[in-house]
């Protein structure tokens, strides 16, 4: 993305995905402020770039790519998917998607759901541990979502960027997914079919050098229709590049997201975050009020990258054997050693399938593994990554059920309009659509990993395979 250019109505920035992007002097404003500068010091893919070098995108260049992609969908978009004020909404809406990951942590995803970072020792045990215990009756870290609508409604200078804190509350709404936002816009920025997916897939595809994030978005954007009711969705012939776009979500997350490489050098570092946080070290946030009162202050801009790298480098000196051995992998971006990889396609939440087992394995029979070979228990990690599935809302889900859940819950599957039927169907409803035969279909791995240190490392990682190979039978 090169640098701004002047133009009549504003400025343009040249992004390598959408091409030329004009911003009005009002989303320059936005973007000149401290608060969404921010973004050039946040890696879109957190550690990503251990495995895939070129991978150092940013959260910056993410957000002006979701905003060039609003502004096309805005030029075909009808008039009829506004209400009374469709200037102001439509102006609102741009906003909405430049700031829509203002609230990104450091490093992304990496510290978000710090609390519920599983420590091995509370694995072993079959129980939290003292610590957790009572980091569970604390506040827990806010999602960058709650992040993001607090940074928008309450750093002054985006506040004065925006024009008031009326209009800054109405753009933090259409990106939360706000009472007060009209639910078709807010779709837009996060749904199945939303202007930041399309983004990131593209993005993230092209930065990390793999085919698997490509769609068809210039004819995605110049299907979409809206019915009389308000619904947004495509016509019935560009149901192929719909499924695409489901596809690429999933090929994307296999292949690069869920990558052994990353996954096992971003679980040590969250173990290690976890292990700070409980310590009271190095000044991480003790729990999310203190986060919250870091994002309201002007100490936000140093709330990069460079944050956790700081409490990184330290924490590699630190005396305590696990914390020093975790701070120093991550440090010289030596990931842990996978010992075991369970892969699991399940066709239910509640079906038994080896990836369970697994997990039990773990739990009864690593701690005497860990004695044995005289490595600190913590230094083995055990990742499950999040349940992959097509649609974030499984056909498992029926529609009935899912009118008993939050909007945002309930209706976030692409829309498709078959024939001349005025109102669309979920994606999930259309019998010929292969996204309705695999949707009920969820991926997970499961992993056991190990941050070795000594002068035989390769030979202990080598005895520890042999002995974990058998884990995912059944006793």
């Amino acid at each position: 993305m090169r640098s701004s250019r002047s133009n009549q109505s504003g400025r343009m920035v040249v992004d390598p995905i959408h091409g030329d992007i004009h911003l009005t002097d009002l989303e320059w404003q936005v973007v000149d402020t401290g608060s969404f500068q921010r973004l050039r010091h946040i890696k879109q893919l957190g550690m990503g770039q251990v495995t895939y070098p070129s991978a150092t995108h940013t959260r910056f260049a993410h957000s002006l790519g979701v905003l060039g992609i609003m502004i096309r969908i805005l030029e075909v978009a009808p008039r009829e998917l506004f209400g009374r004020r469709p200037n102001c909404e439509r102006d609102e809406l741009r906003l909405a998607a430049l700031l829509h990951d203002i609230g990104h942590y450091p490093y992304s995803h990496l510290m978000e759901k710090l609390d519920k970072v599983e420590l091995t020792e509370d694995l072993v045990k079959n129980d939290v541990s003292s610590g957790k215990k009572v980091y569970e009756r604390r506040p827990p870290y806010p999602g960058h979502v709650q992040l993001g609508r607090l940074i928008v409604t309450t750093q002054p200078d985006l506040i004065k960027a925006i024009g008031s804190k009326g209009r800054a509350k109405r753009v933090a709404d259409l990106f939360s997914g706000g009472k007060a936002a009209n639910p078709q816009l807010s779709k837009l920025i996060s749904s199945s079919f939303d202007m930041d997916r399309a983004d990131y897939l593209m993005r993230d595809s092209r930065a990390a050098g793999v085919p698997y994030g490509l769609v068809d978005i210039n004819y995605l954007l110049n299907s979409l229709r809206v019915s009389p009711s308000g619904l947004v969705g495509v016509p019935e012939k560009a149901l192929p590049a719909a499924e695409q776009f489901l596809f690429a979500r999933y090929f994307i997350h296999r292949a690069v997201y869920f990558h052994k490489t990353t996954v096992g050098i971003e679980e040590a570092c969250r173990q290690l975050l976890r292990r700070v946080r409980d310590a009271g070290k190095y000044g991480l946030p003790k729990d999310g009020e203190a986060v919250r009162k870091l994002v309201e202050s002007d100490e936000l801009g140093l709330f990069t990258d460079a944050y956790v790298d700081r409490i990184i480098q330290e924490a590699s000196k630190d005396q305590d054997s696990v914390i020093g051995a975790l701070g120093r992998a991550v440090k010289t971006r030596r990931p842990p050693k996978l010992l075991k990889e369970v892969a699991v396609l399940s066709g239910r939440p509640d079906e038994p399938h080896v990836g369970t087992i697994f997990k039990q394995n773990c739990r009864h029979r690593l701690a005497p593994l860990a004695r044995e070979k005289d490595i600190p228990v913590g230094q083995f990690l055990f990742s499950v990554t999040k349940e992959l599935s097509l649609e974030e809302r499984s056909a498992l889900v029926t529609e009935e059920e899912a009118r008993d859940l939050p909007p945002e819950e309930a209706d976030p599957v692409i829309k498709v309009f078959m024939a001349d039927e005025e109102e669309p169907k979920s994606i999930l409803q259309i019998s010929e659509s292969i996204v309705s035969k695999c949707s009920g279909y969820r991926f997970q791995a499961f992993r056991l990993y190990v941050v070795c240190e000594g002068p035989d490392k390769q030979g202990t990682v080598g005895e520890l395979r042999d002995r974990v190979k058998d884990w995912h039978e059944a006793p």
